[in-house]
């Protein structure tokens, strides 16, 4: 079994067929209790009174913590340990927890906590980004500001200005199987956690402080997740948390999961923003200055979201070349939940900035947006910015991007150019723009975007994996690794990496559930990281296992070991063919070790975060889709009636995993951006905290003409297989359908006012903005 084959999901008969074990269908032993939080119904107060005899006296009830209970509350931060698990003096969100209730089923837990009296002094609440920039509300002491030459210069000098704004809203992960985790106590106070988390060691740490434990007191387990998106990152903290310490204290198994609407109303979102820019363009419609103003709001916590605007303004690029620019980031505290990792990490706020700028300058020039973006791509020529915009000049030396990374493999204009040519782009722009001219209630839009996407943790520590692999006597492969599988295919692409270095079928090869025991200080699954370094990692453990064998088989035929082949079961020596198995079998009875552990670190990552300097990704993954959109222009809705992919996979370790990828995230992305809406009301409530109110893209709102292909070029990178990254980039193709229901608004005018769509372009914003460009 080799890489590259196009393999089903590893467990995707079990999906189907519900046998698939997620931690609620997990038995806990007898005795087992059930945790819920009462939550605070105030964004902003002090804590004047708790009454919790209703609670205590509830049916079912075995026990209720509140702060009062904790001689030090423990914390549920991944970074700057101000999230404690119960609200303390003050609540800052609606939706934080208060208290904690134990009872003896999920029910009787969650009517209990709905009992509960609070009490508040209400305090100012700062709920958005203009609140908040008042009132000097932020998580750094100022903005971040990265720049690159003289963006103001090079704007004052140019033919022509173009500025604007664009809100960018947040976005619920909906993951299918919510927050959950359960405790289970072990001898001599250990303690046993079953999480559905992305990143096992935080939580194996979180819950030993908590505890008061050595990390080697606490071991977690993580089989699989029914869904993350980043939703699984540093969020489930508080639930491991809260089993531990009342499995400590009750000496019961304990488990939590949030029913949806709490799960929404406690965790974090997407980081919503607000990107002001001011870019200076010549008649082509390149830049030659930009300037960016990012507003992030970060809400009452830190969370991830200084690594997350970090990112964000990494990607104010996108595949662009910047000559001049600068670059402003506000990570504003708000009175809501604290925003947190979402699939792209910011990167997709911050692409989606400059597709914008790019399609306003387009609007404004009256130019073709793709010969804007063309124009501006990566690779072409480029502008030595100055006063009067500088001169314009072949680059002999790679072109940088504005945090100063040499940019060696853009491959941005023939992607594009393939997929212009294989979805017939500009014919059907021609056609759209003829049958819009015939209808005066329906109008087609179309855009093309590209996506170049950085690939590896920014925090530089993180970009490595462990992992271990046994060989059994009988041939068959155990694995365990640091990462973990929430249904994007991670366990059966490190099998396939596994079964390609031993030249076995993939039936010889079972990956374990991620075990902190097993494979210690893990990094989170995140950051389009997984296969990468994992597999890296697999693949180093695997070779030294094969180089044991080959070195055992070898010497009893007195020839180089380097002579011996492993391909299709079978192992070749010296004219001999032997069955894998019985080579491995012969290897254990001569005590041959048949355990190895696997290291990888990324390599040639140097980041210096201060000067916004450096080398932070390994690679870029690339892509590009056409969007083609229809508006109703009397109600605002809308329907994607086409999507061309072509998506840069590098040589894909499995293109039938990858294209569901792709297509996953261009359907998350798009949702994003049209039908997503998170609501907030004055008092600071969630009031979109459910299915019925926040609307996730269903299926058939799904292209009805979906074609998706993969580029299937090598990575240039030394990387597993030669792949590319493929779980965050392609959810960024989604942008594409806001650009084209920017061009369907813009079809209802005479071309003097820019459609300026804000994000999500719901019904509502849609119709607003036919409105404006009809003078309305």
């Amino acid at each position: 079994m080799s890489l590259g084959q196009a393999l089903p999901h590893d467990s995707a008969r079990l999906h189907v067929t519900g046998e698939a074990r997620y931690i609620d269908d997990i038995a806990l032993p007898a005795g087992a209790l059930h945790l819920a939080f009462g939550l605070s119904d105030t964004a902003h107060g002090v804590i004047e009174s708790l009454d919790l005899a209703a609670v205590r006296a509830a049916p079912g009830v075995v026990a209720v913590f509140s702060a009062v209970d904790f001689p030090v509350m423990p914390d549920c931060s991944p970074s700057a340990h101000d999230e404690p698990l119960l609200a303390v003096d003050r609540v800052h969100y609606a939706g934080q927890p208060v208290f904690l209730v134990v009872a003896d089923s999920h029910l009787a837990a969650r009517k209990a906590a709905r009992l509960g009296k609070l009490s508040c002094q209400a305090l100012p609440a700062l709920l958005t980004l203009d609140q908040a920039l008042a009132a000097n509300s932020r998580f750094e002491t100022g903005p971040v500001v990265w720049q690159k030459g003289d963006a103001a210069a090079a704007i004052a000098g140019a033919a022509r200005v173009v500025e604007g704004q664009i809100e960018i809203g947040g976005q619920e992960h909906f993951y299918l199987e919510g927050q959950v985790a359960a405790a289970v106590p072990q001898e001599d106070g250990d303690m046993l956690i079953l999480a559905s988390t992305q990143h096992p060691s935080e939580i194996q740490h979180k819950v030993a402080h908590a505890l008061s434990l050595p990390m080697h007191g606490v071991r977690v387990e993580v089989r699989r997740m029914g869904g993350g998106f980043g939703g699984k990152e540093s969020q489930g903290n508080a639930l491991a948390i809260a089993c531990a310490l009342a499995a400590r204290a009750t000496g019961r198994p304990c488990k939590m999961r949030y029913d949806r609407d709490d799960d929404m109303l406690i965790t974090g979102k997407r980081h919503d923003m607000r990107i002001s820019y001011r870019a200076g363009v010549d008649a082509t419609g390149r830049v030659l200055g930009l300037e960016f103003l990012h507003l992030v709001r970060c809400g009452w916590a830190q969370d991830l979201s200084l690594p997350v605007a970090d990112r964000a303004m990494l990607h104010a690029d996108n595949a662009y070349h910047l000559p001049a620019v600068r670059i402003e980031s506000h990570r504003l505290r708000t009175n809501t939940q604290s925003a947190t990792a979402f699939r792209g990490f910011g990167g997709p706020q911050g692409m989606l900035g400059i597709e914008r700028v790019m399609d306003h300058v387009a609007f404004a020039l009256g130019l073709e947006p793709l010969a804007v973006r063309r124009a501006n791509f990566y690779g072409g020529r480029s502008v030595r910015a100055g006063a009067s915009g500088g001169d314009i000049s072949a680059e002999k030396k790679p072109q940088t991007t504005p945090y100063l990374m040499p940019v060696t493999d853009f491959i941005g204009h023939e992607v594009v150019a393939a997929l212009e040519e294989s979805a017939a782009y500009q014919a059907r722009r021609a056609a759209i723009a003829e049958w819009n001219s015939g209808s005066p209630v329906l109008k087609r839009g179309i855009a093309l975007t590209p996506v170049k996407f950085g690939i590896s943790f920014t925090l530089t520590h993180l970009n490595q994996a462990g992992a271990l692999v046994h060989l059994y006597q009988d041939g068959s492969i155990a694995i365990n690794h640091g990462g973990t599988e929430m249904g994007q295919g991670l366990f059966q692409k490190v099998a396939q990496v596994a079964a390609g270095v031993f030249g076995v079928d993939l039936a010889r090869v079972r990956i374990a559930a991620t075990d902190t025991g097993k494979v210690p200080n893990t990094s989170a699954t995140a950051a389009s990281s997984g296969s990468d370094m994992n597999g890296m990692a697999v693949r180093a453990a695997c070779e030294t296992l094969r180089g044991r064998l080959a070195a055992f088989i070898a010497d009893k035929h007195g020839v180089e070991a380097a002579s011996v082949r492993f391909a299709g079961g079978r192992v070749r020596v010296a004219g001999e063919v032997y069955g894998f198995a019985q080579v491995v079998n012969w290897a254990y009875l001569a005590r041959v070790s048949l355990s190895a552990t696997g290291f990888y670190a990324t390599p040639k990552i140097t980041w210096d975060r201060s000067r916004g300097a450096g080398r932070p990704f390994l690679y870029f993954a690339y892509g590009a889709a056409v969007s083609e959109v229809v508006i109703d222009t009397l109600t605002g809705e809308s329907r994607i009636l086409r999507a061309d992919i072509l998506h840069d996979t590098g040589a894909s370790l499995n293109p039938a995993i990858d294209i569901g990828q792709i297509e996953g995230g261009y359907v998350q992305g798009a949702g994003w951006l049209t039908t997503e809406e998170l609501v907030w009301d004055a008092k600071g409530q969630l009031t979109t905290h459910a299915p019925s109110t926040y609307k996730i893209p269903a299926c058939s709102d799904r292209p009805a003409v979906f074609n998706v292909a993969l580029w299937g070029r090598k990575n240039p990178e030394d990387t597993i297989g030669r792949s590319k990254a493929v779980g965050e980039p392609p959810l960024m193709l989604g942008i594409s359908v806001l650009m084209a229901l920017s061009d369907a608004v813009a079809a209802c005018g005479d071309g003097s006012v820019y459609p300026g769509l804000d994000a999500p372009a719901t019904p509502e914003r849609v119709l607003a903005a036919v409105r404006r460009v009809r003078h309305v």
